[in-house]
């Protein structure tokens, strides 16, 4: 289990004057409570899920129609999915640009420098601007006889017009579906044709490793792939960047660019009052607001339909209630517009802060030789210091990452020690377990007085189940608390729930808001027979394992209560990926802290998994280890890692065989595979994967045979 400590890392001022302390506060004079801490807090918002999701909406200045109705509390089984605010209409856009001032600025785009435009500059958009853009692309998308329900599609880079593409799709009660630039046409086509999108916004070129790469080949492939597989052919708006001349020869002639488009909506002006007010679509709680996807490596990604509401509440309740987000903030996230995280930081904008927009691309994942192999688009590894520069520059104050960023760049950089950094308030790392190690890290040499949120949810349910509170401390290792309203446990084979410090499978156990309205198609956008696969689909992902109980397949482990936390969260691995030799159960992060923490000169990337012995009753451990470039594996380091991990955890955690591999493979989010990786060792062909989600497929032809000799081995023994 990874260490932690009882003597916090941060520790909070003013916490009687933070918005977590001034909803208590308030709760209990509304309904005469005695809470006296976030414990409490916790408690009564998971049993009382109605009368607290209600105060949310006003706490937070929701606007829209409320109604009377919040949810049925005494339902007990979640894949009956309940309804939630059945009264209420409301559109998240609407809430989104609730600032129009012509001062504030709500968006700043910074790309990667290229030999060719050494110094690209920043572009910025008011509130003011940006609602007038949005205007204007609403009335766009209805002269082209725009519907509610319709998809709009992107296959872009982290932009401007990305954003505002976006809400212009919301205000109208469309549905956005988002693909990253660094996609391959063919997952691109596996998502898009699912949905079947009307429009379709891209890029015409994007920079990654401080080059610039063509963009419209891509997107020609993923048209042609669209042309047989879906009835209608989507409209394109391409959105020229400036990165490179415009080539006519490349370009359909139905193309439109993005100029042209919104002027055209300027011109018609539909959709708007006569004083040029966006006529916002109100739609239910419960209608669709996006689709989200899930990796898909062994088969189609599924569609995930997240709700207008939901989206809407929880980020209201994230931002403005647990995280202090304020309209003075300055919030980066580093992140594709395929990851959850991206919609994410665009529901910061409800709170009326400044969003800068700088993307990141997993596709160069593992080709860049050390020090910089995790490269991105705008390649933060290549030249490290630029995102800190940024900090520097644009007073970032919210700071999102991944914990993979940061494990790479603590191996080779000090952030503290070249740049200021005086602005930054928060640190937010997500996408994999944060080593307790890099706890150290973030605040030895990048800050020592920042709220370092380590969050978990996921694209399930497109925001979190764990995460950051501005009222409590921050431990060593730890997520900080579990989130208001998400009633999570870990919970044993057996279906009940553990005990505090005991490790178990991540559940929650009562109705929560974010929870997806489904699996598309949705009823009303499919035939009965597609609709009714989805739902046992939808069914099959999140409640076969414990009847009624949402199964969110992450292993954990819940702390006992200190600092009035309720209880952290330690993240262990996924569940699938649990490793179990000789019956006793654990998760692959504790290896891989064990190798981060005393290994990561030595060893680049690492993944463990478990090979099927004796019949399919036990399970051998497998850690199979990636170098540095010209390195070997030799006893005495596979000796040292054996040894360092029987001391730090138990002799059952120690590998039966390390192995070297050439890369570890992962998704385009730069996720390990562990899943897959243990399918193939165990036999599964590689005609059960889908290439399209990984980023560096063509290694996996090394674990077939691989797994080949390992079960060979074991045949003989």
């Amino acid at each position: 289990m990874p260490t932690t400590n009882d003597s916090p890392l941060f520790q909070p001022t003013n916490v009687l004057e933070s918005p977590t302390w001034r909803f208590i506060s308030r709760m209990n004079e509304k309904y005469s409570l005695q809470l006296a801490s976030y414990s409490d807090l916790y408690e009564w918002s998971t049993s009382a899920v109605d009368l607290f999701w209600d105060a949310v909406w006003d706490e937070t200045g929701v606007i829209g129609h409320k109604g009377t109705h919040v949810v049925d509390k005494f339902a007990s089984n979640l894949s009956e999915n309940v309804p939630w605010f059945s009264d209420a209409q409301l559109n998240w856009a609407e809430n989104m640009l609730q600032n129009k001032s012509y001062t504030k600025v709500a968006l700043i785009q910074a790309i990667e420098p290229t030999s060719n435009i050494p110094d690209p500059g920043l572009r910025t958009l008011t509130y003011g601007e940006l609602y007038t853009l949005v205007a204007n692309l609403a009335s766009a998308l209805l002269l082209n006889d725009f519907k509610p329900g319709d998809r709009v599609a992107s296959y872009s880079s982290n932009c401007i017009e990305n954003v505002a593409a976006c809400l212009a799709t919301a205000a109208l009660g469309g549905i956005w579906v988002s693909a990253a630039a660094d996609f391959g046409a063919d997952g691109v086509q596996e998502r898009f044709e699912q949905v079947q999108p009307r429009f379709i916004f891209a890029v015409d070129a994007v920079v990654y490793n401080a080059k610039i790469h063509d963009h419209i080949c891509k997107l020609s492939l993923l048209l042609n792939g669209l042309s047989s597989a879906i009835p209608v052919k989507p409209k394109v708006i391409l959105i020229p960047t400036g990165l490179q001349p415009r080539n006519p020869t490349k370009w359909s002639n139905d193309w439109v660019t993005w100029d042209d488009f919104v002027r055209s909506g300027e011109e018609a002006q539909l959709g708007q009052t006569k004083s040029g007010e966006i006529e916002w679509r109100r739609v239910s709680f419960n209608d669709p607001l996006w689709v989200l996807f899930s990796s898909g490596t062994t088969g189609r990604p599924k569609a995930i339909v997240h709700r207008v509401g939901g989206m809407l509440l929880q980020a209201r309740k994230e931002f403005a209630i647990c995280g202090d987000l304020k309209p003075d903030d300055v919030f980066f996230y580093y992140t594709t517009t395929g990851w959850m995280m991206w919609n994410f930081l665009v529901s910061g904008l409800a709170t009326g802060c400044t969003l800068v927009l700088y993307g990141k691309s997993s596709s160069m994942v593992g080709n860049l030789k050390p020090p910089f192999k995790y490269s991105l688009d705008g390649s933060p590894l290549r030249d490290p210091a630029f995102l800190w520069r940024l900090v520097d520059k644009l007073g970032i104050t919210i700071f999102g990452t991944s914990a993979k960023y940061i494990d790479h760049l603590s191996k080779n950089y000090k952030p503290r020690e070249h740049h200021s950094l005086a602005t930054l308030r928060h640190i937010y790392s997500t996408g994999s377990p944060l080593a307790p190690q890099l706890f150290d890290y973030v605040y030895e040499h990048i800050h020592p007085n920042v709220l370092l949120g380590s969050i978990t949810g996921g694209t399930d349910i497109c925001s979190l189940f764990a995460g950051m509170c501005s009222a409590l401390p921050v431990y060593r290792g730890e997520i900080q608390c579990r989130m208001l309203g998400m009633a999570i446990q870990a919970f044993n084979a057996n279906g009940t729930p553990c005990p505090p410090g005991q490790p178990g499978d991540l559940v929650c156990t009562r109705p929560f808001p974010c929870m997806p309205a489904g699996f598309w198609p949705l009823p009303g956008f499919g035939t009965e027979e597609a609709v009714k696969v989805a739902q046992e689909k939808y069914r099959q992902a999140y409640f076969s394992e414990f009847n009624g109980v949402w199964y969110h397949g992450d292993h954990i482990l819940i702390t006992p209560s200190k600092g009035g936390n309720g209880g952290g969260v330690v993240m262990l691995g996924r569940s699938d990926g649990v490793l179990n030799p000789g019956g006793v159960r654990f998760g692959s992060a504790e290896l891989y802290d064990v190798i981060d923490m005393c290994f990561a000169s030595e060893i680049q990337d690492s993944v463990a998994v478990g090979l099927s012995v004796d019949n399919g009753t036990d399970e051998q451990v497998i850690l199979f280890v990636k170098l540095p470039d010209q390195q070997v594996l030799s006893e005495g380091l596979i000796q040292r890692i054996k040894s360092e991990i029987r001391s730090r955890r138990t002799p059952r955690h120690v590998p039966s065989k390390i192995v070297q591999v050439e890369d570890i493979p992962s998704t385009l989010n730069g996720k390990k595979v562990e899943v897959l990786v243990k399918k193939i060792i165990n036999g599964s062909p590689l005609s059960s994967v889908n290439p399209a989600t990984l980023a560096n497929p063509r290694c996996l032809g090394s674990y077939v045979d691989i797994g080949k000799t390992l079960r060979e081995l074991q045949a003989t023994a």
